[in-house]
């Protein structure tokens, strides 16, 4: 059964070029690290356009199960992604506005 792992943040208005940045690089490491995203089955990045809180992305990351999931979490939490990406993305969201759902596959 598909999951996604959706994560939902805004990132600050006078750091959305920063993002854009950032995330082309993150992008660039995640190609030269395919190990370490051989268990996600499609990833998509969207940017809120009308309504709702302006800066506000949408992460979807589509993985095969929920085991799946937990075993390509743990190789990112084991990865320099922590030490590397977390600690700036983090510095571009704004405070209180990150969360993170997971949904599954009805039909």
């Amino acid at each position: 059964m598909t999951i996604l792992m959706i994560e939902t943040y805004v990132i600050k208005p006078d750091k959305l070029g920063e993002y854009t940045a950032f995330f082309k690089k993150f992008m660039e490491w995640v190609k030269k690290n395919p190990d370490l995203f051989k268990e996600v089955k499609s990833f998509k990045l969207f940017s809120h356009m009308l309504g709702g809180k302006y800066g506000t992305y949408v992460e979807m990351w589509e993985l095969e199960n929920l085991a799946e999931c937990e075993k390509w979490t743990n190789k990112i939490l084991q990865s320099e992604y922590v030490t590397r990406f977390q600690p700036e993305v983090m510095g571009l969201v704004v405070p209180g506005t990150l969360s993170l759902e997971m949904w599954n596959s009805v039909m």
